[in-house]
């Protein structure tokens, strides 16, 4: 931003500002007035008014620079509260020490211009005490005004009783919400929590009226319609204790909108909805080190392929908060692309957002976006993920997975980057499928890369992540929504779940944590029967298992497992600073073996007939302990052959 601009902005600033600075140098005036006054018991000696002459404008002056250095007209009044008076408390402390320093080392004969002890600590309480105080009144004014407006528009609306599940951060947000709405139809009669210090206290004059256990007495005797489920961090067996609690009753059970919302203090009542089977599955927050993240992405140019995706497109929104010097967004599907673009321009608006059309193996196109944006970090999303689907598709699989993979961490390389984030798999463990296996060998190219160029090149192994496209809930809910039945492969599968905020967020963790070559595995806690998932999603719907939605098993389809495996407690796991962030102690390759395996698949994926050994291939590179590879299977004469298909 040149000179010119800044003065520009910085002069619309202070002319949008001005009434409040105009009233808050009243007040300051007033409250040193009020010090002198207390100084003195109410008789100022006529001798002092020539020094209090001269003391008035430069403290006014030093109190207001300490307002505005202090971001106090930042600040939204209608929204003043407890974080906010940190920013008050600064600015008195910084207003006294100049006061106090002057004071000091003012030599006698500048007498008059020495402000008294006394006077310096009675101007600072009273003057910034007062002008918090102001900001207060005018919330509390807004509110009450903005309450009875609202108050009057719904007097001939029936209010329905709820009841807050939950007396913690997420309950007492929703609580203040819903009381300085003042707009909604239902009105909160208690808190219900199960800690025993919190029974029969009040929070925003709401009283903690009971336990769960006591939810059927309290539903009969407030009446109350329905209960609010607002806890930010309840475990699994949590919520499945309340709505089993609700379903006898019964009572309706609603939540708040989810965990990562709550965390970023963006809960917005107008978003209460009903209970989802992913909230049963109970994830633990996600705690960020904010600062190393800042350092990794804040002011940098990012780049985020499969961007349109469900792991791309958040991954996108994640980087987008760090406020990047450049967000590339890469992605082949132009609707998709087109989605995540607006969103991003809309939440973002002030974020050099470019969107790119581009295929990752196209080494021309992605070569000419590297030499024209330069990236310095660059998140790896895009793949083909759908295991039956890649099944029949393998050589698909491997154009996209490995040797995709390898084109953009090459230019990553070549053209200094300073990371690369690959997104892999818990199916990259021991694979027995065509995708598990092409994410392992994904593994190995990065690994191979991060030997070859000063790039720190890492992986991040996770699981599913719920509502993603093609996952398992939403394929439920639309066979409910068609009558059923509801297919599941085998009663005993098993997966791990985690939500899509939550594996974005400890991606670029561990993206900032990586020193280069390792590959981290998140923790994806205890792994879920998709048997109980499938019976939750129906009784969620008000439907019942097996009478109104039948269940029916296929059998296991082509490269699936029963169960995955990510060995976070095994023993090649290595700890990191961050609790649900480990490095795989995993083999890698030599370079010039895998250098050697990538020549080979890129001849099978373009020959007509290279798939067998395309996949035999695959399956000696994704070996646990691979040996060296086999001799192949054709003669470097017919090489031509198979690249030309003739």
């Amino acid at each position: 931003m040149n000179l010119k601009n800044y003065l520009r902005r910085e002069l619309a600033w202070l002319r949008a500002k001005w009434l409040f600075m105009l009233c808050d140098l009243v007040v300051l005036a007033a409250a040193f007035m009020l010090a002198y006054l207390l100084r003195f018991d109410f008789d100022i000696p006529e001798l002092r008014f020539p020094a209090i002459k001269l003391q008035l404008p430069y403290v006014l002056a030093i109190q207001l620079a300490a307002l505005i250095l202090t971001g106090v007209y930042t600040i939204i009044w209608r929204y003043i509260g407890i974080i906010e008076l940190k920013a008050f408390v600064v600015a008195a402390f910084t207003s006294a020490l100049p006061l106090l320093a002057l004071r000091v080392l003012l030599p006698d004969s500048y007498l008059g211009w020495r402000v008294p002890f006394s006077v310096i600590v009675m101007t600072t309480f009273l003057g910034f005490g007062s002008v918090l105080g102001t900001r207060v009144l005018r919330r509390a004014w807004y509110e009450r005004r903005f309450v009875r407006r609202n108050g009057r528009r719904l007097a001939t609306v029936h209010r329905r009783p709820v009841l807050l599940i939950g007396a913690g951060r997420a309950g007492v947000m929703t609580a203040k919400e819903i009381i300085n709405r003042g707009n909604m139809d239902i009105v909160i009669r208690g808190f219900v929590d199960d800690d025993p210090e919190k029974q029969g206290s009040a929070i925003h004059r709401i009283r903690v009226v009971g336990t769960i256990a006591d939810l059927p007495r309290l539903v009969k005797e407030l009446k109350i319609d329905h209960v609010i489920i607002a806890i930010a961090q309840a475990t699994r067996e949590q919520f499945q204790l309340i709505l089993d609690t609700c379903e006898k009753i019964p009572v309706k059970a609603r939540i708040i909108p989810g965990l990562y919302e709550i965390l970023q203090e963006k809960v917005q009542i107008s978003r209460i909805r009903d209970v989802q089977v992913e909230d049963l599955l109970g994830r633990e927050p996600v705690n960020l080190n904010e600062e190393e993240m800042g350092r990794f992405l804040q002011g940098k140019s990012v780049m985020v392929t499969g961007a349109g995706g469900s792991i791309g497109s958040e991954l996108s929104r994640q980087v987008a908060r760090f406020r990047p010097s450049k967000l590339l967004l890469v992605e082949r599907a132009e609707f998709a692309l087109f989605n995540i673009h607006h969103e991003l321009r809309s939440l973002f608006p002030n974020l050099n957002l470019v969107p790119l059309v581009a295929d990752i193996g196209d080494e021309r196109r992605m070569t000419n976006i590297f030499r024209n944006y330069r990236p310095q970090v660059v998140i790896h999303a895009a793949a083909h993920k759908h295991v039956p689907m890649m099944e029949l598709n393998s050589v698909e699989a491997v154009k996209n997975n490995i040797l995709g993979t390898r084109c953009v961490g090459e230019l990553a390389g070549r053209y200094g980057a300073q990371a690369f984030v690959l997104i892999s798999t818990d199916k990259a463990v021991r694979p027995t499928s065509v995708m598990g296996a092409c994410k392992r060998v994904a593994e190995l190219v990065i690994q191979n890369l991060n030997e070859k160029h000063r790039t720190r090149y890492v992986a991040v192994r996770f699981g599913n992540v719920i509502g993603s496209s093609g996952s398992v809930i939403p394929i439920f809910r639309e066979q409910i929504r068609r009558g059923g039945p509801i297919t599941v492969t085998h009663p005993d599968m098993t997966r791990y779940f985690m939500t899509i905020p939550e594996a974005s967020q400890l991606v670029l963790q561990a993206g900032a944590m990586a020193e280069g070559g390792e590959i981290f595995v998140l923790d994806m806690g205890a792994p879920v029967r998709i048997l109980d998932i499938a019976r939750q999603t129906i009784m969620l719907s008000g439907l019942k298992p097996d009478e109104d939605i039948k269940i029916a098993f296929t059998g296991i389809r082509p490269g699936e497992k029963l169960f995955e495996e990510l060995e976070v407690t095994g023993e090649n796991m290595l700890k990191t600073r961050h609790p649900k962030i480990f490095i795989g102690n995993i083999h890698s390759l030599a370079a010039p073996r895998v250098d050697e395996a990538l020549e080979w698949l890129e001849i099978y994926s373009h020959g007509e007939d290279g798939e067998q050994d395309l996949r035999r291939l695959l399956a000696e590179l994704a070996a646990e302990h691979p040996t060296e590879l086999s001799e192949p299977p054709i003669s470097q004469v017919e090489r031509l052959s198979y690249s030309t298909g003739a």
